[in-house]
């Protein structure tokens, strides 16, 4: 263990020509990193993250971090299980379950959206754009990596790479992290088989208010919304929250006060406003707006962004090539030629492939694209962090080109839509990938890895999980049907909107601006707005779940406000547990699905609580139950060891 009393130094985070940073883990020091240990590993975090993340981004159209989680579980198990104490593994287990979460993020943004303009998606077709979107995404910022990660050392921070470093660090030095996340997926789980399974109480606890227009109250009681709802705090939370208390308890009365009057149905419905139900409403007009809304804030985000990402480009490309070369570990570059491998692979397979099909303007559009926002996705994700990097705004610019590209050509129609929506998707792929990949690179630089294994060892890493990440987007539909309640899919949903509108025009316009003008206001207003808009889009009891969560986190940091020795390790420890709160309710919610999409009942435990209001009570008292502990996990302070 020669790193014991190590921890890292100051130089890190700059002050200090890149070049002459000495790493955690010094050049001259010989270290495995890319061992059979570390690889398995790697692969099968890669593949459990991006069910999970998959899962929960279908769900809610959020992703959690993996990268440290993957730190914590990847130390964990090498030193209580294989006995071996090399960080270097440790991060590359971290770097390839990361991937895991960015080939998650590039696939729900905008594959569903296939199905839900009608078309069969096919697990090949998933893996393939995967592939195609990931092997550029990996390797176009190879040229830009010694510039951005060395020589804008100390100049671009990459706060989550500098977080994750920090982790691997203390867990290879003895943290109790791996025990904190194991707990919280064992409770995730058991919590998920008992609900969601075996159907002891119900997931969802709701309240119709009569009075007011059969508004409808309620919380989704699932251990992940908690763990999701602590993770983001309560900023985002309460913002997210914001915008159902407008959509559920504004718009939906709104809209049944003056819609009761109506004898014809109202496009785009075909039901009478009378007859339906505030869900009702909610599914049929004010997606339509929260749609809008989530337009207009990638529109405004990417605005916003325009002046850095195209001083991001060009200070990249400025540094294309830069920097001597190097037999030192941390400067083995991957080989130059696979950018161009990855820019002929990409070209021929998105024109070639039967199943995607983009014809060679779709393909040269989709590596000119790839290209672009991969190298500004790598130096963005330095200054803000990869949950923070517009890949939405984007893939949304991308969809705007393309398909006016192909409507231009004549390839109109679903079939035009379906090219379009598969080039998009493609380069949604690379710049999550991308972002996700440099995130990595900056922590393996800090640490003292190899580059080029990071490399390599990602991309083969994506191309396994992605069969994963496009089956558990299959099960979902087949089991509950994209775009439904269950599985909202809020991204691909407005992707869809966006193409449709382009192609057809055939859109409630009218709601779809309104969604845009409530984003307007919140811009104006200096609010962030995707969460606002998230919150329209969602159900208010997926939102009011998430708050909760938010609400734990915020009464874990009261508590410790006067106390800050005491408060980081607090919110860490209730981070760690929350990830594993969500993985072991993601994971278990893959396999619930299984079953129900095998027309398989489980729910065996259904009828002991028969009545439907108390069976809500139980729910709800159980969900607080799980809150509580979670408060009380986080906030007991420890000596030397956690044993709660």
């Amino acid at each position: 263990m020669a790193n014991n009393s190590k921890k890292l130094s100051k130089q890190a985070y700059g002050g200090v020509r890149g070049e002459d940073y000495i790493p955690f883990v010094p050049t001259t020091e010989v270290m495995p990193e890319a061992t059979g240990y570390s690889i398995i590993m790697g692969f099968i975090f890669a593949i459990v993250f991006a069910a999970a993340n998959t899962y929960l981004g279908l769900k809610v159209g959020l992703t959690i971090s993996a990268g440290i989680p993957g730190a914590i579980l990847g130390t964990g198990l090498l030193k209580s299980i294989f006995k071996r104490n090399s960080i270097l593994e440790a991060n590359y287990v971290a770097s390839l379950a990361a991937v895991g979460e960015s080939i998650a993020g590039g696939i729900i943004f905008v594959l569903p959206a296939i199905i839900l303009i009608g078309f069969d998606l096919s697990l090949i077709t998933v893996v393939l754009v995967t592939i195609i979107g990931g092997i550029m995404g990996v390797y176009f910022i190879t040229p830009v990596r010694k510039y951005l990660i060395v020589q804008e050392h100390g100049n671009l921070v990459y706060p989550e790479s500098m977080a994750q470093s920090e982790v691997l660090v203390n867990a290879n030095q003895g943290g109790q992290g791996f025990k904190s996340v194991l707990k919280g997926l064992g409770v995730g789980l058991g919590y998920k088989i008992m609900s969601g399974g075996l159907g002891l109480w119900n997931e969802t606890a709701s309240y119709t208010i009569v009075a007011y227009q059969g508004a409808m109250i309620g919380i989704d009681t699932l251990a992940s919304l908690l763990g999701v709802g602590f993770i983001v705090g309560t900023g985002t939370s309460i913002l997210m929250f914001a915008g159902s208390v407008i959509a559920w308890l504004g718009l939906i009365p709104l809209i049944k006060f003056f819609g009761v009057y109506a004898n014809t149905p109202i496009f785009p419905s075909t039901m009478l406003i009378s007859e339906m139900s505030a869900t009702e409403i909610w599914s049929n007009y004010i997606k339509y707006i929260g749609a809008g809304a989530v337009a207009m804030g990638g529109f405004i985000s990417l605005a916003r962004s325009l002046p850095t990402i195209f001083s991001s480009f060009k200070e990249a490309m400025g540094g294309f090539g830069k920097g001597e070369s190097s037999q030192n570990r941390i400067n083995e570059e991957a080989p130059i030629i696979w950018v161009l491998v990855a820019a002929i692979f990409g070209f021929l397979l998105t024109w070639l492939i039967p199943s995607i099909s983009a014809g060679p303007i779709g393909a040269i559009l989709a590596v000119l694209f790839s290209f672009f926002f991969s190298v500004v996705s790598a130096r963005m994700v330095g200054v803000i962090g990869a949950s923070n990097n517009p890949v939405s705004g984007m893939t949304i610019a991308t969809l705007l080109v393309v398909a006016s590209v192909y409507k231009a050509m004549g390839a109109t129609g679903s079939e035009g839509m379906r090219m379009a929506l598969l080039t998009a998707g493609i380069v949604c792929v690379a710049t999550a990938v991308a972002g996700g990949v440099a995130q990595s690179l900056k922590a393996t630089y800090v640490i003292g890895g190899s580059p080029k294994k990071i490399q390599h060892g990602m991309f083969v890493a994506l191309a396994i999980a992605s069969f994963m990440a496009g089956a558990t987007v299959l099960l979902l539909h087949n089991a509950y049907g994209i775009g439904s309640r269950e599985v909202t899919a809020p991204q691909a949903t407005l992707m869809r909107l966006i193409v449709e509108g382009i192609m057809t025009g055939q859109l409630p316009w009218t709601l779809v601006i309104i969604g845009a003008i409530i984003a307007l206001f919140c811009a104006l207003a200096s609010l962030p707005i995707l969460p606002v808009a998230l919150g329209i889009y969602l159900p208010i009891s997926l939102n009011s779940a998430i708050f909760f969560g938010g609400i734990i986190r915020k009464l874990v940091e009261i508590r410790f406000k006067n106390d800050e020795s005491n408060l980081d390790g607090a919110v860490e420890r209730g981070t760690l547990i929350a990830s594993g709160l969500v993985a072991g309710d993601a994971l278990t919610g893959i396999l619930i699905g299984i079953f129900a999409a095998l027309n398989i009942k489980i729910d065996f435990l259904a009828g002991i609580i028969p009545n439907e209001g108390l069976k809500n009570l139980v729910s709800l008292g159980i969900f607080l139950a799980l809150a509580i502990w979670l408060y009380n996990y986080s906030s007991k302070i420890r000596g030397n060891h956690e044993d709660s």
